[in-house]
């Protein structure tokens, strides 16, 4: 598993306005921790198909048809990431071209005021 990557994740339990069920997740986190298989938390984005979600602003990325594997027009809502165990990841869908991961990042920064 590597940062950018897309994979089905069952966001159960969750609360109030989190993504919950099963959905895809962009994988954020470093890779060195993606790699190191004693390491069992996974940084991630959860991913919408909700059109409200699209216009939320400079947190939220849309992802076209077809983009790493999703079926759907979906949103990356960068301002829910999320920490998951590695055990609730399931199914690959694909990767992020990097320009769309870059479009990722800076929406993240965005969310969390970085500079």
């Amino acid at each position: 598993m590597k940062r950018g990557d897309i994979y089905w994740a069952n966001l159960a339990p969750r609360s109030g306005s989190e993504q919950a069920g099963k959905r895809p997740v962009i994988i954020l986190s470093h890779d060195a921790f993606n790699e190191t298989p004693t390491w069992r938390s996974i940084i991630v984005i959860p991913v919408s198909t909700s059109p409200t979600q699209t216009r939320r602003g400079p947190t939220v990325v849309a992802l076209s048809t077809g983009t790493a594997g999703l079926k759907n027009y979906s949103s990356a809502i960068c301002h829910q990431v999320t920490t998951l165990d590695r055990s609730k990841l399931e199914e690959r869908l694909g990767s992020l071209p990097a320009d769309i991961l870059l479009q990722v990042e800076k929406a993240l920064l965005a969310a969390l005021d970085i500079r």
